[in-house]
């Protein structure tokens, strides 16, 4: 059966439910998890007449310093549930502009055999308009996902 559990996360209650099912099921299954938290890239403002160069680097490294807080965060209570049920995991944190992508990376590069994530049900028109990461795994992975609602 499957080894290896791709968990994403957002930080939400829901992630961290999703992620404390995943954990009883790698126990059950005697299989391993992966934590992973995909932070999209920094998008500079438009820069305007007089702005510097030094203010943009600053923001900047603002940005990475708060997305990698949330991130360390959002891993810590994965790793907290794994570890309630007596399970390795991995925590990952990554960057894509599109977090399905990094999702997706993630799973085929650490070789993940099922990928355990959260949907947050918001339902067909308001997931196209929003656009669901959960929705966007699903038709795009090869990897099983399973889907904790």
């Amino acid at each position: 059966m499957y080894k290896h559990i791709l968990v994403p996360t957002d930080g939400s209650r829901l992630s961290l439910r999703a992620a404390k099912e995943a954990a009883a099921l790698a126990r059950s299954l005697k299989a391993k998890i992966t934590a992973v938290y995909v932070m999209e890239p920094y998008m500079p403002p438009l820069m305007s007449e007089g702005a510097s160069v030094r203010s943009f680097a600053r923001d900047q490294a603002a940005y990475r310093a708060s997305a990698t807080r949330m991130a360390n965060a959002a891993l810590k209570k994965v790793r907290e549930a794994a570890a309630a049920q007596d399970i390795s995991c991995e925590a990952i944190s990554t960057t894509d502009s599109r977090p399905w992508e990094g999702i997706l990376k993630t799973a085929k590069a650490k070789r993940c055999d099922v990928i355990v994530m959260a949907s947050h049900g918001r339902g067909v028109i308001a997931g196209a308009l929003l656009g669901s990461e959960t929705s966007k795994v699903l038709s795009n992975s090869k990897t099983p996902v399973l889907v904790y609602r």
